[in-house]
């Protein structure tokens, strides 16, 4: 791979530095490239039948050869992803996108072990859900069954390419990615890896597919297959996001932007509250768990907000502090009204005193996007009342956000992380991946 990969590099045709550059709004495609459009699509369909019907055991040993073939190819995988890289840093990409676009040795064999976590997980194809039996003596059990043909929009994220991938495929639906001309050229390389590692396996290369190569007007028709595409899931900016939501015809599952809260009560322990919101900053911040604003009781505020401030500014994080703040930490900057709604995806953090867990509830009611927040308290009535009121995906006690993701919580990857209250919510691993079906078996019962 590695002679002709800077032949064909893909070039970053699409500008990459804001939002709005990374929208999947686009124009109608060309007559040719729709023909060639829809054939990938009844290409995943029939894949996506054969993968419902494959044993458990060939979908494992597809995941193996998966984990394989990046462990096989991780220099060809990074080259790749330096193109990509070096073309996001001359568009101006942001600090929090170029470190989820980048792909390092380490990050790939991370990809490879969660691969072959998801092979060890239970097959949720054919689970039965629940059942009973009817006087007359009819059976009726409900059963997983997979969704069929799932859809992604992403953005500079070549890791939920492998993550999906394998997702789909335990699950047993077929993929069709628009992983975005951020990272076109790593996720050409790492789709192709996969497609070879699905045939070697007996399954059809089309089980997983990339739009890339069709831009935006891919991204817009993939909006618009309803009937060939049975679910979307958009992952990346909330722009992103709500531009799937709102002009998708397909069914989608909503992950959302992550403004996520963390409260220091007035019985918090200090080294705690230290640690956890360091952690939950600092250890990744261009994360969708990362924390973007901290809340600290009034009573505490003196005893709490020096400590966790320094080390916060130590590691090169911004405040941006409120008036309370700013008095006990003068380095920090002004808030403003849109800090409180902000995901910055980088090394800031919005701060602010409240009069009590009241007003911290309220706080984070206006201005959570439902994806996390946690409490540090040492006072059980304040956990349940937090635990209780707070409405969000996840919410914790005593801990860093950072734990809101599919490998913590044991699903091996994730597909992403659903803010929405339907059937999915919060990580979304395999069971998320699957509809259900109800299956009823008579012996000549007819209803009276």
């Amino acid at each position: 791979m590695s002679q002709t990969l800077a032949a064909a590099a893909v070039p970053a045709a699409e500008p990459t530095a804001g939002v709005a550059a990374v929208l999947p709004v686009g124009p109608e495609l060309s007559a040719p490239d729709r023909s060639a459009f829809t054939a990938m699509l009844v290409a995943g369909r029939e894949a996506s039948q054969r993968l419902a019907a494959a044993p458990t055991q060939v979908k494992n040993s597809a995941l193996r050869g998966i984990a394989q073939v990046l462990r096989d190819n991780t220099d060809d995988i990074i080259a790749a992803n330096q193109l990509d890289l070096a073309a996001g840093a001359a568009n101006g990409l942001s600090a929090g996108l170029i470190d989820r676009l980048t792909l390092t040795g380490a990050r790939i064999a991370a990809l490879a072990d969660a691969v072959g976590d998801i092979e060890q997980l239970t097959d949720p194809v054919g689970e039965v859900i629940r059942g009973s039996s009817l006087p007359n003596g009819v059976k009726i059990s409900q059963v997983r069954v997979p969704f069929g043909v799932v859809g992604v929009i992403y953005e500079a994220r070549p890791n939920v390419t492998v993550d999906i991938a394998a997702l789909a495929l335990k699950s047993g639906n077929a993929a069709v990615l628009r992983g975005g001309s951020a990272a076109a050229n790593s996720n050409r390389v790492l789709v192709d890896l996969i497609q070879q590692a699905l045939m070697t396996a007996g399954l059809p290369a089309a089980s997983v597919q990339t739009i890339d190569g069709f831009g935006r007007a891919g991204a817009t028709s993939l909006m618009q297959a309803r009937g060939q595409v049975d679910v979307l899931i958009p992952r990346g900016s909330a722009g992103l996001i709500q531009a799937v939501v709102t002009q998708s015809m397909v069914p989608v599952i909503e992950t959302g932007a992550g403004v996520v809260h963390i409260f220091l009560d007035d019985s918090a322990n200090a080294d705690w509250a230290r640690d956890i919101v360091h952690n939950a900053k600092v250890q990744r911040p261009s994360v969708c768990n990362a924390v973007e604003t901290v809340l600290v009781h009034e009573a505490a505020a003196e005893r709490l907000l020096p400590g966790v401030l320094k080390k916060l500014a130590e590691s090169g994080v911004t405040i941006h502090g409120d008036a309370a703040v700013r008095a006990l930490f003068p380095a920090a900057v002004p808030a403003t009204d849109d800090d409180w709604a902000t995901e910055y995806m980088s090394l800031d953090l919005a701060v602010a005193v409240v009069a009590d867990l009241d007003a911290a509830i309220s706080h984070i009611r206006r201005y959570s996007t439902g994806h996390t927040e946690s409490i540090i308290t040492n006072d059980i009535v304040n956990a349940e009342r937090f635990l209780n009121e707070v409405d969000s995906a996840a919410v914790m006690v005593n801990a860093s956000t950072r734990f809101t993701d599919g490998g913590e919580f044991g699903f091996g990857a994730e597909v992403g992380i659903s803010t929405q209250k339907l059937h999915a919510r919060g990580p979304m691993g395999l069971p998320e991946l699957t509809s259900t079906k109800w299956i009823v078996r008579g012996t000549g019962q007819v209803r009276l």
